[in-house]
């Protein structure tokens, strides 16, 4: 199985961080406009990317300030059964956020953009919480 990882350090409170990850008008204003999320173990947020498809994530783990879980269950065939997790901790005024896509089947061209997209959206959350 394969895994994308990547880390950020945000200047900005553990709990922004964490609000925007888990809000509407967080992920709205860092991933995408159409979209239906809410904070809630077993909710299924949707994600809509105009790419002819919904892009659909269960809700496994939420712990304030701490944790995020989410597990696709309908989206690009290669995304489904993934998990997407997020990790923070605060030290020094700053949170930490360590993302982690993983259980892919394969290292795949998608896979790889899906990186670099994973990257970008670290940049735009960095960007977004600090502004």
């Amino acid at each position: 199985m394969e895994s994308i990882e990547h880390i950020n350090y945000i200047k900005a409170p553990i709990s922004k961080v964490y609000n925007t990850l888990i809000s509407e008008d967080g992920l709205g204003n860092i991933w995408t406009k159409k979209l239906q999320v809410k904070p809630e173990i077993g909710f299924v947020n949707e994600f809509d990317f105009g790419e002819g498809y919904i892009t659909k994530f269960k809700i496994l783990v939420l712990v304030k300030n701490s944790k995020i879980v989410w597990e696709c269950i309908e989206s690009d065939e290669e995304w489904v059964g993934t998990k997407v997790s997020f990790e923070l901790t605060e030290k020094d005024n700053k949170t930490k956020v360590i993302l982690k896509h993983f259980n892919w089947s394969e290292r795949t061209d998608f896979y790889r953009w899906c990186n670099y997209n994973w990257a970008m959206f670290l940049f735009r959350l960095k960007n977004y919480c600090e502004s």
